[in-house]
């Protein structure tokens, strides 16, 4: 069949978790046969900031590493909706796409479109910000995939949509796995700096405990201020910059431990929405500790899969049990990844979005009438 998505964008990740996600699923969808044509504005504000940062080299680096995904970049008063969705079946609209995009597509759904069409939010804009997401017009939408629970009743609570499913994240266990390398450093995080959401917790469960312990540390991400990578300098820490996310991996493996310390909003109003990097570090076989969250969705073994700190001191205490324990170590590389494996890769996810979309299209329903005759002939 044709998948359509419209997103932020494909090309570029910077300071653009959703990419990692959406390029694995766009994978799995291609190797499983289908078409799939996704649409990206020219000016999308990660692909700017992404081209002033690094250069139209880290675009050369995105198609080398995923030659099969070729977006189409698009001017919104240009962009020919007939021609972009002839013979589309699915049809994918990312929540960080303009009001008048989705506004847009959905008429196009209203006139005469045959396709299944849906709404993906991947953010936790619909508790902090909903006044932004309420002014989306989705009555013409099929229904919308939230990352999470606490997201997906929002929705119908607020009747912003009419149906709705948890599609959570997951891993792209082709480009995200384990990999050999020799050790070069303690421990290394890869996060932006997030608008002030988590400076204090980076504080307490990042640059104290590796002060403490004096580990030798790396940071990677993007958006930080002067102050905060003095900050991380004169802790001994080496702060990176930018990395492509297809280059995770290969950070992972030259060091020992990482952290996940989520964002202020994930841990106050939305528990048991993790971001992506806890999926990928799983699936790199890295041991993981992290800041508290509440997995209230089940989604992995807390304690199993990998550790979780309630406070600073708990945080330098695990780390030390990583670093110096092979065994605590080891166990957490093989039960994280086991998980991952088992039910969070993107394999997983294209095989429920396809569920959806025959519900969808009644398949499901006429599924179990035909089961109900049989049983009653």
């Amino acid at each position: 069949m044709k998948v359509v998505f419209f997103v932020q964008s494909l090309l570029s990740d910077w300071n653009h978790g959703n990419a990692h996600f959406l390029r694995g699923v766009v994978t799995e969808l291609l190797g499983r046969g289908h078409r799939v044509d996704v649409y990206e504005p020219r000016d999308s504000w990660s692909l700017t900031n992404l081209l002033d940062d690094a250069g139209e080299a880290a675009i050369d680096a995105f198609r080398a590493a995923y030659p099969a995904l070729q977006p189409r970049q698009y001017d919104l008063a240009s962009l020919d909706l007939d021609a972009a969705l002839d013979r589309a079946d699915l049809v994918l609209v990312h929540e960080w796409n303009a009001h008048e995009l989705v506004a847009r597509v959905g008429r196009h759904r209203a006139s005469g479109g045959r396709y299944k069409l849906l709404f993906h939010d991947t953010h936790h804009r619909a508790v902090t910000q909903p006044e932004q997401m309420s002014q989306y017009d989705l009555r013409d939408f099929d229904g919308v995939l939230a990352f999470g629970n606490t997201i997906r009743d929002l929705y119908l609570q607020r009747g912003w949509a009419a149906r709705a499913w948890t599609w959570h994240e997951a891993a792209d266990v082709r480009v995200f796995r384990p990999l050999q390398r020799d050790p070069e450093g303690d421990l290394v995080w890869i996060g932006n700096w997030g608008d002030e959401e988590r400076s204090a917790e980076l504080q307490t469960f990042l640059i104290e405990p590796v002060r403490q312990l004096k580990l030798t540390a790396d940071v990677h991400g993007v958006r930080y201020p002067y102050d905060a990578i003095r900050l991380l300098r004169a802790n001994g820490i080496a702060y990176r910059g930018w990395l492509p996310n297809f280059r995770v991996p290969e950070e992972f493996a030259r060091h020992r431990v990482t952290v996940h310390v989520p964002r202020r909003p994930y841990v106050e109003a939305l528990p048991g929405i993790p971001t992506i990097r806890v999926f990928e570090a799983l699936a790199c076989g890295i041991p993981l500790v992290c800041a508290p969250w509440d997995d209230d969705e089940h989604l992995f073994r807390p304690g199993v899969d990998y550790l979780v700190a309630k406070d600073g001191k708990e945080m330098t205490r695990h780390l030390h049990a990583i670093l110096y324990e092979e065994d605590i170590a080891q166990s957490l590389r093989e039960h994280g990844l086991q998980t991952i494996r088992a039910r969070h890769t993107c394999s997983h996810r294209v095989t429920e979005l396809l569920r959806i979309y025959d519900e969808l299209r009644g398949k499901r329903a006429q599924a179990n009438i035909s089961t109900h005759l049989e049983a009653t002939s």
